[in-house]
């Protein structure tokens, strides 16, 4: 099992930045590729961006390119979101998520942080 704890969430004006957290534990983090998802209310959820086991490699989705950027450090069991340029659309309940293979379901979900943004 892996345990994941998201952090950083908040309420924040358009165009503010956030840094958002996830504290991994259970097993060995750098072993698993990382994934950020969100969910809007009366939204599915959505993918966000992920990044690979070395944090080498990174994708995000076409609506937060260049503006969020996602990264790891293995030595502290953490994956980070640093989203900015806001927008009042980028509101959602912000989820980290684990999976042990590149191409495989994610496996391991965290709670979730909130992100308000106000226009």
């Amino acid at each position: 099992q892996v345990q994941l704890v998201e952090s950083g969430g908040g309420l924040v004006q358009a165009g503010g930045s956030l840094r958002l957290s996830c504290a991994a534990s259970g097993r060995t983090f750098s072993n698993y590729y990382m994934g950020w998802f969100r969910q809007a209310p009366g939204k599915e959820r959505e993918f966000v961006a992920n990044i690979n086991w070395s944090g080498g490699i990174t994708y995000g989705a076409d609506s937060v390119k260049g503006r969020f950027t996602i990264s790891r450090d293995n030595a502290k069991n953490t994956v980070y979101l640093q989203m900015s340029s806001l927008k009042p659309e980028d509101t959602a309940v912000y989820y980290c998520a684990a999976k042990a293979t590149r191409t495989g379901k994610y496996d391991f979900w965290g709670q979730g942080t909130q992100v308000t943004v106000s226009s």
